[in-house]
Formats: C-alpha cells, sequence, structure tokens
C-alpha cells in the first residue's frame, strides 16, 4: 500500500465515524421514542377502568385504537358504531347478554263466564352490559276461558263459538264432569270468512291465528270441559242444528277480540286428523 492510500483512508476515517456515530444517535433517538409511545400506550380502557353504558363523550382516553392508529379513543358501548374504540375495550367490557328466569306458571282467566285472558311473567335475573343480547318479553297473556264463578258455573253459554290453539288443551283447568261416559269429539268447519285482525297477531300465544285461511278446512275438538251446562256439546259448534252444512256459524279467536268470521259445518268426527296447525279447541 503507498503512502498515498495511507493517506485517503487517514483522512475518510472521521466521516466514517461521524457517519456511524449519526447512526447511533439516530437509533438512539428512535428507541427513545418507541419507550416514550409504548409508555403512553398504557392508557386504555383496562388500565383507566373505563367501561360506559351508551355514549358517553367523557368515556375517552388516549391510547392505541383498533385501526393501529395513537389517539383520543372511547370505552362506551357507541364505540363499536363510530369505530372508535381503544384498542382493548372488547377485552375491558366484554358484551354481557340479559339473563332471564323460566316462565312462571299461568294465572288462571282473569275474568269468569267470558272470553278473557290468562297471564304468565318472568324476572331478568342479569341486565345486559356492552352490548350483550337485550332481556326478552317479560310479561305474555293468552286466550282464556273458565266455566265457574265464585257461585257456580256460569249461566250462560259462550257463544259465538271460541276457539284456541290446540296446547291450550294441556294447561285448561278440567271441570268436574259427573257422568264418565261424556267423551270429547272433533268438528270439522270450512272457514268462509275473517277479519284481518287475523293476520294481526304477533305474539307467541296468538300467531297460530295467521295460519286461518278463507276455504281452509279445520278441525276443532269438544273436550269436556268445554261442554255446554247441562248439554254433550260444546257452544257454537252447530250440533243443535243437524246436518244442515249450509248454515253459516259464528266463531271467535280467544286472545285477540279482533280476529273473528264465520264458518261451515262439515262432519263431526270421533278425533281431530287436521294438520297441527289446523287444529284448535272449543274453549
Amino acid at each position: 500500500m503507498s503512502s498515498s492510500d495511507v493517506e485517503s483512508d487517514i483522512f475518510r476515517l472521521p466521516i466514517i465515524m461521524s457517519a456511524c456515530s449519526s447512526r447511533r444517535s439516530w437509533m438512539v433517538l428512535y428507541l427513545a421514542l418507541l419507550v416514550t409511545l409504548v409508555s403512553q400506550s398504557e392508557g386504555g380502557c383496562q388500565d383507566t377502568g373505563l367501561c360506559c353504558i351508551g355514549q358517553n363523550q367523557s368515556c375517552i382516553t388516549e391510547d392505541w385504537r383498533k385501526d393501529r392508529s395513537y389517539g383520543e379513543c372511547y370505552c362506551d358501548q357507541a364505540c363499536k358504531t363510530t369505530l372508535d374504540c381503544c384498542h382493548d375495550y372488547d377485552l375491558a367490557c366484554p358484551a354481557v347478554s340479559c339473563v332471564v328466569s323460566e316462565w312462571s306458571v299461568w294465572s288462571g282467566c282473569l275474568e269468569p263466564c267470558k272470553p278473557t285472558l290468562r297471564t304468565r311473567q318472568r324476572q331478568v335475573i342479569r341486565e345486559a352490559r356492552n352490548g350483550g343480547e337485550p332481556c326478552p318479553s317479560l310479561y305474555q297473556t293468552a286466550g282464556c276461558a273458565e266455566y265457574h264463578d265464585q257461585h257456580g258455573p256460569c249461566l250462560q253459554s259462550l257463544v259465538p263459538a271460541l276457539i284456541t290453539t290446540g296446547g291450550y288443551g294441556n294447561a285448561r283447568k278440567k271441570r268436574e264432569i259427573l257422568d264418565n261416559s261424556i267423551t270429547g269429539y272433533c268438528v270439522e268447519f270450512r272457514l268462509t270468512s275473517l277479519t284481518v285482525g287475523c293476520q294481526h297477531s304477533f305474539s307467541p300465544h296468538t300467531r297460530w291465528m295467521r295460519y286461518l285461511k278463507e276455504g281452509h278446512q279445520v278441525c276443532v275438538e269438544c273436550q269436556p270441559p268445554a261442554l255446554a251446562q247441562g248439554q254433550r256439546f260444546c257452544s257454537g259448534d252447530g250440533e243443535n242444528m243437524g246436518q244442515d252444512g249450509s248454515l253459516s256459524l259464528q266463531w271467535q279467536a280467544v286472545g285477540n277480540s279482533r280476529c273473528r268470521g264465520l264458518w261451515r259445518r262439515v262432519r263431526r268426527r270421533d278425533s281431530c286428523s287436521c294438520p297441527t296447525v289446523h287444529s284448535f279447541l272449543f274453549i
């Protein structure tokens, strides 16, 4: 190596050392900035203990967001919609759905000797939080009729024919039948008209009314508890009118006074064989 080459390397050495020093300085600055940001990121929902219901402008902190940007972020339920939640919102504020009890037993009919309602209810065990599933309905009603009051058997028949879904047969109060030979039977009818109110039945225990359509043939069971007082037939079933199928008889769905109409008797059978959605009870 010549003396000129050595002199050249000696001349470049300060420059190389200066460049290395600059790189170290930038590295130190970068690490310091990273440490600063990391220290600032310790202010999310968990660290601040924030977890607010609904939309709350004061439920705010400064931390990393879910979109990996740094700045103001929220710990309220609304942040899920406005997309400005802190990165740890789901951990700090997990969704908790409402929990309710089982249904109570059905109440008795609200009034005897007339078409009325029965009720049941349930209680909230745990309220929904942080966007969890809200509580379902806590109160339900369904059609009902009782054939006794405090003075004894009802004095008047329940006319027009009152019908409800077949499931009511498992819950209705059984009236004492002194004559064990009395059994139930089924009557088939063809629906000739019905009101639009039948299509406006949305509660769980009146939704069956929406399956009623003009021209459909339905089966209606007459169980002993619904027998007319002192008779062997159900009120409004057309049994006392002979076999005249041209007569239009009135019916009304219990639980929705706006759902009623006319039908024509087709035949009487020992038991019903219609599909479930077209099988009902005289009440």
